[in-house]
């Protein structure tokens, strides 16, 4: 599967809810996640936690402009802590990111407003590129809904929420 992604910091998380909502955007869920990152050549490997489901995520990522181009495979865990340690013990934990992710649609694309535990908020964007499709298909979308939230390309983040707090350090 592909999609394009957009990461931004955010000064107010409900005036870009609002801005959502105003164009059309839903918000469909409030979720607590907890992202287990393991070491992994060639992409990044991790295991997202939430709300009693996880899932094992496998994506890389190549720069398409301000925004990322991004290809993963996912597939659902039934014991998401025996499959942490034995990634763990075979492949090493590289981070631990906690967030609230508050999730906003509307059709192909996916507005994630982050509340991310010692970094603060964040707006991350999906459009999920339809197979066969191409990617320009979803920068449309992309592109609405960052003028809509009044977000210039020059603030946007190419790097994991673990590799931001990393560089913080």
């Amino acid at each position: 599967m592909r999609n394009l992604e957009a990461k931004f910091p955010l000064d107010d998380s409900r005036k870009a809810h609002e801005r959502a909502v105003a164009i059309g955007y839903t918000q469909r869920s409030v979720v607590l996640q907890r992202d287990t990152f393991f070491r992994c050549a060639g992409g990044k490997l991790k295991l997202r936690e939430e709300d009693g489901r996880a899932t094992l995520i496998y994506y890389g990522r190549c720069a398409a402009d301000a925004l990322q181009l991004s290809t993963y495979e996912m597939v659902e865990i039934l014991d998401p802590e025996k499959t942490r340690a034995t990634l763990g013990a075979a492949l090493g934990v590289i981070a631990e990111v906690r967030k609230q992710r508050t999730l906003l649609m509307r059709a192909n694309v996916r507005l994630h407003l982050d509340r991310v535990e010692e970094l603060g908020e964040f707006g991350e964007i999906e459009a999920v590129i339809p197979e066969g499709s191409d990617p320009e298909y979803s920068r449309a979308s992309v592109d609405e809904l960052l003028a809509a939230l009044q977000i210039s390309r020059e603030t946007l983040i190419d790097v994991s929420y673990f590799e931001l707090a990393a560089q913080r350090r």
